[in-house]
């Protein structure tokens, strides 16, 4: 009798527990589905910061390749005053941003020192060249913006870690908190992106440049870095919205040129060699 009892309040409890266990089961089922997908996006080359980067360093190589074929290949007339010390100062905020962020791109970095060396060497064949054809008056109103653009940029540098460290101790809300932030403008992860911003200016700012000064190798580079680099930014450590919304703007400008160049070479062009 008691043995009968016990069978069959055993048996009772196995099936609630088999019951019980194919419930949660059930519940389960679907997170463990659900960690599944999130773990193969994060392993995704859309959520890649190492796809990105290696994606926007060869687009950077890019930039320093147009220079040195420019050099070869192209008169000193094309180069554009405006933009190549621009591409100097953006180049050398990059090499030290791509070294300072999580994680490092070193092929990123070495791609902007190359471009550095590419584009002093630029500007130096546009500088000989004006002042062969008399252009002494624009050589020296690039001279003199530079010295005070050295000027500021020194001082800057030198005065920031005082100024920082004053308006933390100040406690002083939300000034203190942008003088903290990882991406501020104490930190290179906020001079790199404005230095990006004076390119995407500097070509909005010639949008009706004749397309015969228009580098093709040029600015098919830039147009690609700034469609990488709208992406990659978001993803690496500090995240940094300022640089992807003007990878947006360079992306724009730029294909504007090019485009440009493309239709007055290989389309126009094309169509009055036919006639």
């Amino acid at each position: 009798m008691f043995s009968v009892a016990s069978r069959k309040l055993a048996a009772a409890a196995f099936t609630r527990s088999r019951t019980t266990v194919r419930r949660l089961a059930e519940k389960v089922e679907p997170l463990q589905k659900e960690v599944a997908k999130e773990a193969a996006t994060k392993k995704s080359w859309w959520s890649s910061p190492e796809w990105w980067g290696v994606a926007g360093g060869i687009a950077g190589w890019g930039i320093s390749g147009s220079a040195i074929w420019d050099a070869y290949h192209q008169g000193p007339e094309v180069i554009s005053l405006t933009m190549t010390p621009v591409l100097i100062v953006y180049s050398t905020l990059f090499a030290v941003w791509s070294y300072t962020i999580v994680p490092k791109n070193f092929l990123l970095m070495s791609c902007h020192l190359a471009n550095i060396g590419a584009q002093v060497n630029q500007l130096r064949r546009s500088i000989e060249y004006k002042l062969e054809n008399g252009e002494q008056d624009q050589v020296n109103d690039m001279a003199q913006k530079a010295a005070v653009g050295g000027a500021v940029l020194a001082g800057a540098v030198l005065g920031a870690p005082m100024i920082r460290k004053s308006l933390l101790d100040m406690n002083a809300g939300i000034v203190s908190s942008v003088a903290a932030a990882p991406a501020g403008p104490f930190t290179v992860h906020f001079w790199a992106p404005m230095s990006k911003w004076l390119i995407s200016g500097a070509s909005f700012l010639e949008l009706d440049r004749p397309t015969e000064k228009i580098s093709l190798a040029q600015y098919s580079a830039l147009t690609v870095t700034g469609l990488f680099f709208s992406r990659y930014s978001l993803l690496i450590v500090p995240i940094n919205y300022n640089l992807s919304a003007v990878n947006v703007a360079l992306f724009v400008s730029s294909a504007w040129h090019l485009g440009r160049k493309i239709k007055a070479d290989f389309i126009d062009g094309g169509a009055k060699k036919e006639d």
